[in-house]
C-alpha cells in the first residue's frame, strides 16, 4: 500500500509538472499596455504567472504609441490594454481588433510635492489662477502619444467654460511649456519628485501610486464622472492617428480603460485566460491594490468577444 500510494503521488506530481510545462511552453504571453497601466498590469501578470506557470513579456508606452506598434510596426501582442477605450474604434478597429472590454476608470488630477512652489496655497478652487504665475515648471505628457496628454488639454478647455474665463485654455497650455512635455505620464514622476517640476498633470491612480500630493479637480472638468459625459463631450483635441500622416479627433468622455485580444495574436488562448483573470475577483483585487479603480460592471463593445470572456463579464 505504501508503494502504491507513493506511485500514485508521484504520477500526480509528474502530471502537474508536465501540465505547467505545457502551459509555459505555449508562451510567452505578450502584453502591451498604457504607461499608467504598467504597474497594476505587472502585478496582475506576476500573480497570473505564479499560479499558471505562464511566462510573459510586458511593454508599456502611451496608448496611442502602443496602438501604433500594431498599425505601423506590425508588432502584435496577445493582449493590448489602453488608457482610453476610444483608441480602439479610432485606430485599431476593425483591422486589428473587433471588440474591447471596458474594465477600469480614472480621473485627471494636478500632482505636486512639498517642494513645489506655492504648494501650500493651491487647492481645487484657485489652481487655475496659481498655475499662471511666472516661474513655475509644469509638466504634461505628449497628446500625440498619450491620452493623459490630450485629456490634459481637454481639462483646460472645460476649465475655461466652467470658470467663464475666455482664453484660459490657451493660457494653461502655454504655462505647461512644451519643454516639460514627455512621451507618457509616468515619465513625469521622477521629474516631479526631484523638484525639476513644480506640478504635473497625472491620472489619480498614478499620483496615489507615486505617493505625491495632488489637487482633485471639480467633477465638471476632471473627466472622472459618468454623469458628466455631456459636459465632457464639449472638449475636443485633434491628434495623430494610426500613422504619422493620419489624424483623429478625440472627444472628452469619462475616462475608461479597455483591453482586447488582437485578431492576429500569436497566443489568443493565453490572452483569453489572462483577460478572464483580470475580470475575476482576484484580478480586480490586485488591480485595486495598485490604485487602479476597476469598474463595478465591466462590459464589452463590438463583435466576436470570446465565450470565456463573456462568461467572466457576467459573473
Amino acid at each position: 500500500m505504501r508503494l502504491l500510494r507513493y506511485f500514485c503521488c508521484t504520477l500526480v506530481v509528474v502530471f502537474l509538472a508536465c501540465g505547467r510545462a505545457d502551459v509555459a511552453s505555449e508562451g510567452p504571453l505578450v502584453v502591451f499596455t498604457a504607461g499608467s497601466l504598467a504597474r497594476p498590469m505587472r502585478a496582475a501578470l506576476d500573480s497570473f504567472s505564479a499560479t499558471t506557470g505562464v511566462r510573459y513579456e510586458l511593454e508599456s508606452a502611451g496608448s496611442l504609441e502602443t496602438a501604433r506598434k500594431l498599425t505601423e510596426l506590425g508588432k502584435i501582442p496577445d493582449i493590448i490594454a489602453l488608457a482610453d477605450e476610444d483608441v480602439f474604434p479610432k485606430v485599431l478597429v476593425p483591422t486589428h481588433a473587433t471588440w474591447y472590454v471596458r474594465f477600469a476608470e480614472n480621473r485627471i488630477v494636478l500632482a505636486y510635492t512639498d517642494r513645489s512652489r506655492f504648494g501650500a496655497e493651491i487647492d481645487s478652487t484657485n489652481w487655475w489662477r496659481l498655475l499662471q504665475r511666472s516661474g513655475l515648471e509644469i509638466g504634461r505628457s505628449n497628446p500625440d502619444l498619450d491620452p493623459a496628454g490630450y485629456r490634459t488639454l481637454m481639462v483646460f478647455q472645460l476649465a475655461e467654460r466652467a470658470y467663464g474665463q475666455p482664453g484660459l485654455a490657451l493660457a494653461l497650455e502655454r504655462a505647461a511649456d512644451r519643454r516639460n512635455m514627455r512621451p507618457k505620464e509616468i515619465d513625469l514622476v521622477a521629474l516631479l519628485e526631484s523638484g525639476d517640476l513644480d506640478y504635473a498633470w497625472f491620472y489619480e491612480s498614478m499620483a496615489r501610486a507615486s505617493g505625491v500630493r495632488y489637487v482633485q479637480l471639480p467633477a465638471t472638468i476632471d473627466l472622472g464622472t459618468a454623469e458628466r459625459a455631456d459636459t465632457y463631450a464639449q472638449a475636443t483635441v485633434r491628434v495623430i492617428g494610426s500613422t504619422a500622416t493620419d489624424t483623429v479627433t478625440m472627444r472628452g468622455a469619462p475616462i475608461r480603460y479597455a483591453f482586447s485580444i488582437p485578431t492576429q495574436a500569436a497566443h489568443p488562448a493565453l490572452g483569453e485566460r489572462f483577460a478572464a483573470y483580470l475580470l475575476s475577483p482576484d484580478g480586480k483585487r490586485i488591480l485595486e491594490s495598485q490604485f487602479l479603480a476597476t469598474l463595478p460592471a465591466p462590459d464589452a463593445v463590438g463583435t466576436g468577444v470570446p465565450a470565456s470572456i463573456q462568461s467572466a463579464l457576467i459573473r
